[in-house]
C-alpha cells in the first residue's frame, strides 16, 4: 500500500502524536510498505536513514506552544508538487488543523479513503492558547465537523472516544490504542542517571511528560509536599510552565526534593529513568491515552493514575498499577501505601510489564488490516 501520515507534529518535537505517527510510518515501512509523512519544516539536522519519506512544508512556531510548529501545507506550492506525484491508496489525518485539512482536501482531490485519528482534548489545547472558554467551545465543535467528513474516526481510548462525540461528531467512532515496545534498560545508563540525579538511597517517584499545568502537575507537588519521608521527585521534561513549577516546589518546601531534567531526547535515558523510578506517578486528566503509563510498564514500573481517567484505562488497581482520586491527599496516600509495601509494588510492576505495553509491530498489524478494509469498502461504496 501506498499510505500519507498528515500530522501536526513530528520529530524532533516527540509528544505523543508525533511519537505514533513516527512508529506507524516506520513499522509499515519495515513491513514492505510505501510511507510519507507530511509534517511542518523544522530544523531537524540530518534526518537520513529513515524507511519512510518526509514531505514538509514550510512551518513557524507557535507564541504559546514554542516547541511546536504549524504552517499552511495547503498553500506550500513545493509541498504540493511532491504529493501530486504520489498515488496514494489511503490518507490517514492526525490532526484536524492545517495538516489534516491538507489530507481531506488530498483524498477529495485524488478519490482516495481518508482516516482521522482524534488524539487530544482539543478544548483544553484552545483555551489555554485563548483563555476564551466560548473560543475552545466553538474550536470543540469545529474539530468534531472536521472528523464527521473522514471515512473512517479513530480514538486511541474509550474516553477519548466519548470525547469527540462530545465535540460533534456524528460517525462511529473506533477505538485504536497506541503501542509500547518492551526495551532492554541499558544497565550502565541506568546506574549513571541515579549518580547524576543522586537517586541513590531514596525511594523515587517520576513524572515524564510535559511541563504545564494542564498535565496536573500541581496534584503532584501538592501530593509531595505531604510525604514524610526523604524521596526524589523526577520531573523529565519541557514546556511552558517550568519556571511556575520549581517555583511552586520552591514554595512547598520541597524543592530540595524535585529534580527537573529539562527535555530528554535519548530513548535510551528515558527508558533508564523508568527504571530507576518506584512509581510513576501520571495524575493527568488531560491525557486521551496513557503513553507514558505503558513505556514505564514496559519496564515493570507501576503507575498511579486517576479513576476514570484515559490515562487509568486498562489498569485495574492494586492488580497491574494504582488508582487514585483526583485530590492531592488521596494521591500522597495511594504513593506512601504503595511504598511502604515493596511486595505488592513489585508484584504490580510485574503484572503492569505483562498486560499494558501491546508491542507497535502487533498494533501495526490490526492497523494495517483496517486500512485494507477502508479501502476495500471505500471502493465498493
Amino acid at each position: 500500500m501506498k499510505i500519507i501520515q498528515f500530522t501536526d507534529s513530528f520529530i524532533p518535537v516527540t509528544d505523543g502524536v508525533g511519537n505514533v505517527v513516527y512508529q506507524y510510518a516506520l513499522t509499515m515501512a519495515k513491513k514492505g510498505h510505501e510511507v510519507y509523512v507530511v509534517a511542518p519544516q523544522t530544523d531537524t539536522g540530518y534526518r537520513g536513514n529513515l524507511p519512510f519519506e518526509i514531505i514538509d512544508y514550510i512551518g513557524f512556531n507557535l507564541a504559546k506552544l514554542k516547541s511546536y510548529r504549524a504552517g499552511l501545507p495547503a498553500l506550500d506550492a513545493n509541498c504540493q508538487s511532491r504529493l501530486n506525484m504520489i498515488e496514494a491508496d489511503l490518507i490517514h489525518v492526525h490532526t484536524p488543523f492545517t495538516a489534516g485539512q491538507a489530507g481531506l482536501l488530498y483524498a477529495q482531490n485524488h478519490k482516495v479513503p481518508v482516516i482521522g485519528t482524534f488524539h487530544s482534548n482539543y478544548y483544553d489545547d484552545i483555551l489555554e492558547m485563548t483563555g476564551i472558554k466560548p473560543l475552545a467551545t466553538v474550536g470543540s465543535k469545529y474539530v468534531g465537523g472536521f472528523y464527521n467528513k473522514c471515512d473512517e474516526v479513530w480514538a486511541v481510548s474509550k474516553s477519548s472516544a466519548q470525547t469527540i462525540k462530545d465535540y460533534g461528531c456524528s460517525r462511529p467512532v473506533k477505538v485504536m490504542s497506541n503501542g509500547t515496545d518492551v526495551v532492554k534498560v541499558n544497565a550502565k545508563i541506568k546506574k549513571e542517571i541515579r549518580q547524576q540525579y543522586g537517586l541513590n538511597g531514596h525511594p523515587v517517584l517520576l513524572y515524564v511528560g510535559q511541563m504545564n499545568w494542564k498535565k496536573n502537575i500541581r496534584c503532584i507537588l501538592l501530593a509531595a509536599a505531604l510525604l514524610d519521608l526523604d524521596y526524589r521527585l523526577v520531573l523529565a521534561g519541557a514546556g511552558p510552565h517550568e519556571k511556575e513549577i520549581s517555583a511552586l516546589a520552591q514554595e512547598l518546601g520541597i524543592a530540595d526534593k524535585v529534580i527537573l531534567t529539562g527535555f530528554i531526547s535519548d530513548t535510551s535515558v528515558k527508558m533508564a529513568l523508568y527504571s530507576n523510578a518506584d512509581l510513576f506517578v501520571f495524575p493527568s486528566l488531560y491525557d486521551t491515552f496513557g503513553l507514558v503509563v505503558r513505556e514505564a510498564a514496559a519496564v515493570g514500573t507501576p503507575s498511579i493514575t486517576v479513576r476514570k481517567s484515559g490515562a487509568s484505562e486498562g489498569i485495574k488497581n492494586g492488580e497491574n498499577g494504582f488508582l487514585c482520586k483526583d485530590d492531592p491527599v488521596d494521591l500522597a496516600k495511594v504513593i506512601r501505601a504503595a511504598l511502604d509495601n515493596n511486595n505488592l509494588r513489585k508484584t504490580v510492576g510485574d503484572n503492569a510489564k505483562k498486560t499494558l505495553p501491546v508491542p507497535w509491530d502487533k498494533v501495526t498489524d490490526s492497523v494495517l488490516a483496517r486500512y485494507q478494509y477502508v479501502i476495500s469498502h471505500t471502493r465498493k461504496r
